[in-house]
């Protein structure tokens, strides 16, 4: 049986990891996602932390990146502000989850491959910020060979 002892060390182990782990960049980071901690609101967020919200399909946890600094609200969920986080989890086709950009230094390049709802796409252009299923001259089905 885990004593209080144990349980404080385990504790403080999880935290040291979750303190390195910040320092992973994103393909890393996907890795160990259920090694970040979970998103809540009134908290106070710094651009770079990873958070985690909600699963995937596989029921792993769903990890975004925070985009600018902010204290975080119940109306602002990371699901559906792309201007305060960038999900960061591969889809089931093993490919970055499309989310939406919010300027140019997280928009899209020709050649990058994104998982919209289970449908790959290719962007046919750089500098790409629209979204796949409403703008489809932007990009082309992609099909894995």
């Amino acid at each position: 049986m885990l004593t209080n002892s144990d349980l404080k060390a385990a504790e403080q182990l999880r935290r040291a990891l979750q303190l390195f782990a910040e320092t992973l960049p994103e393909a890393q980071a996907r890795e160990v996602a259920a090694v970040y901690p979970a998103y809540q609101t009134g908290r106070a967020y710094k651009a770079g932390e990873y958070l985690t919200d909600g699963v995937d399909t596989n029921g792993d946890p769903l990890l975004y990146k925070v985009v600018q600094d902010h204290t975080s609200a119940d109306e602002w969920p990371p699901e559906i502000t792309p201007s305060l986080y960038t999900c960061v989890s591969l889809g089931t086709s093993d490919w970055p989850i499309w989310s939406q950009p919010t300027g140019a230094h997280d928009a899209y390049n020709a050649g990058d491959v994104v998982d919209r709802n289970g449908t790959l796409y290719k962007s046919k252009i750089d500098g790409n910020v629209w979204d796949p299923e409403q703008f489809p001259d932007y990009w082309e089905v992609y099909e894995v060979v």
